[in-house]
C-alpha cells in the first residue's frame, strides 16, 4: 500500500478549517470589488522566456521549470509577471488607469521547512497607467488593506509605510549615490541584524565614513507622528530634488489616506522601509498585526515606474499591493489567534424519519434551496442516534425532522443543535428562521 501523504510545503486542510480560509479568501475579494477592481485569472503555465525575462539571482533558482518536446515553459512564481504580460500583451483593448486584482495560487521551490510554502494563494490588486499615474492612487491602497483587515478581524494592525525616493535623495545628499541600491538593500535587513551589525557592515563592506554612518542611522530611526517626522524631515534641509519630490508624495499620500478614511492610529511612516526588490520607485508599504510582529508583513507592496520593461517600450507605471493568504493563514491557525466560527455550508440538516418519508424530505430541501437555503439532507438508513450523531459531528446549526406527524401536519420539529431548543414550525416561518440566522 501507497502511504497518503501531502507533499512537503503544500497545505491540505479539513473541511471546517477550509471554509475559514475560504471565508478570509472572500473578505479579501469582496473588498476588492468594493473599490472597483476588475477580475483577472492569468495562466498557471506560460513560456520561459516570459517568466524568466527580469528574473535572476534565488527566484531563477526556486522556479519550477518544464521542458516538453521543444517547449520550455515555467509555472507562475508570482502574479506580478504574468499581469505585466498580460498588460503589454492587451494595450490596447484595455482602459487605462487599469485596476485588476488576481486572487490566485503561485508556485515556488522553496526549501521544505515548517511555516514555508511551495504553493501558496496570492491575493494581488494593482493600478497600471499608461504614461503616468496619479500619486493618489498610491492613497487609495492603505485603505484597502484597512478595509480588508478590519473586517477579518484578526487582532489590530498597522500600516508601515515611506516613499524610496527620500532614502534614495538623502543619500545621494551624501555623495553616496554608486552604491545607494547595495545601501537600500542593506537598510531593508537592519530589522534582521541590528542597528549595530548594519552600521559595521557600511563600514566595512563599503567603505562610508562614521559621520555619514552616523547620519544614516539618525535618518533611517525618525519617529513620532506623521508631522513631527515631516517637519523632522524639513529640517534636515536637504535641496537634492528626488528627496523634495519623495517628501511631497509621502505627504500626498499620508493626506490622503486619512481622506479615504484611515485612521491615524492604524499607520506609520517608517524611513526604513524599503521592501527589498529594486523594481519598486517610490511608496512602499507592509502591514504588520500588533503584538503579533514576529509572523512578519501580512501585506507589502508599492509603486513601480515601468511595469512591463520587458515587453514594451511603452511607460506603464503602477501601484499595488499583495496578501500571502496561505502563510497568513497558517500562521494565524498555528498560533491559536483564529477566531472559531461555524464549520459548516448548510444552514440545516434534514433528517427523514424512517425511508418511508425520504421523498417528503428531499421536496422540502427543494423548497429551501429555492429560497437561497444551504441544506444537508441525510440519506443513509441508519437509526435515528446515528443520524443526530452526524448532524451534531457535522457543526450545522438546525437540524430539522421529517416524521409521517411533520409530513401530516406540514410543521416541522426544528432544533437548534447548539443550543439544544427547539420548536414546529410551518415551511415559511422555516425559511424565515434559517435566512435570519
Amino acid at each position: 500500500m501507497i502511504e497518503p501523504k501531502t507533499l512537503p510545503g503544500f497545505m491540505s486542510l479539513l473541511p471546517e478549517d477550509q471554509i475559514l480560509f475560504d471565508n478570509m479568501k472572500q473578505v479579501i475579494k469582496n473588498n476588492f470589488e468594493k473599490y472597483g477592481f476588475l477580475p483577472l485569472d492569468t495562466p498557471l503555465i506560460e513560456s520561459s522566456e516570459i517568466l524568466l525575462a527580469k528574473s535572476g539571482g534565488e527566484t531563477e533558482k526556486q522556479i519550477y521549470q518544464i521542458k516538453r518536446g521543444d517547449n520550455d515553459l515555467c509555472i507562475r512564481f508570482d502574479l506580478t509577471v504574468p499581469l505585466a504580460k498580460y498588460v503589454a500583451e492587451n494595450l490596447n483593448n484595455l482602459n487605462f488607469p487599469f485596476a485588476r486584482y488576481e486572487i490566485a495560487k503561485v508556485y515556488r521551490g522553496e526549501r521544505a521547512q515548517h511555516g514555508r510554502f511551495r504553493e501558496f494563494y496570492q491575493c494581488d490588486v494593482d493600478v497600471i497607467g499608461r504614461d503616468s499615474l496619479n500619486i493618489l492612487y498610491d492613497a487609495q491602497m492603505p485603505s484597502i488593506i484597512y478595509n480588508i483587515f478590519k473586517e477579518l478581524d484578526i487582532g489590530d494592525f498597522t500600516i508601515i509605510l515611506s516613499n524610496r525616493k527620500i532614502l534614495i535623495g538623502f543619500l545621494q545628499e551624501l555623495g553616496l549615490e554608486n552604491i545607494s541600491a547595495d545601501i537600500l538593500r542593506l537598510v531593508d535587513k537592519i530589522a534582521k541584524i541590528g542597528q549595530e551589525n548594519f552600521a559595521l557592515s557600511l563600514e566595512k563592506d563599503y567603505n562610508i565614513e562614521k559621520s555619514k554612518i552616523e547620519k544614516i542611522v539618525e535618518f533611517i530611526t525618525i519617529n513620532g507622528d506623521s508631522q513631527s517626522q515631516f517637519e523632522k524631515l524639513e529640517k534636515f534641509d536637504i535641496q537634492n530634488e528626488t528627496y523634495k519630490l519623495g517628501v511631497e508624495e509621502l505627504k500626498t499620500v499620508v493626506e490622503y489616506m486619512k481622506v479615504f478614511g484611515v485612521p491615524e492610529k492604524n499607520f506609520e511612516i517608517r524611513l526604513s522601509l524599503v521592501r527589498g526588490h529594486d523594481y519598486y520607485t517610490g511608496t512602499v508599504y507592509e502591514t504588520f498585526l500588533n503584538g503579533k510582529e514576529n509572523i512578519g508583513s501580512v501585506c507589502g507592496g508599492g509603486r513601480y515606474d515601468n511595469l512591463a520593461g520587458y515587453y514594451t517600450k511603452e511607460k506603464l507605471p503602477g501601484v499595488g499591493i499583495s496578501i500571502g493568504l496561505t502563510r497568513l493563514f497558517f500562521q494565524l491557525k498555528e498560533n491559536g489567534w483564529l477566531k472559531k466560527q461555524n464549520g459548516a455550508i448548510s444552514k440545516a440538516i434534514i433528517l427523514p424519519m424512517g425511508q418511508d418519508t425520504l421523498a417528503d424530505s428531499l421536496a422540502l430541501s427543494n423548497k429551501l434551496r429555492e429560497n437561497g437555503i444551504n441544506v444537508t439532507v441525510y440519506m443513509e438508513d441508519k437509526k435515528f442516534k446515528n443520524k443526530l450523531a452526524y448532524a451534531v459531528k457535522s457543526n450545522i446549526k438546525y437540524a430539522i425532522f421529517v416524521g409521517e406527524d411533520e409530513v401530516a401536519s406540514q410543521k416541522f420539529t426544528v432544533k437548534n443543535l447548539f443550543d439544544t431548543t427547539q420548536s414546529q414550525q410551518s415551511v415559511d416561518d422555516l425559511i424565515k428562521i434559517l435566512k435570519e440566522n
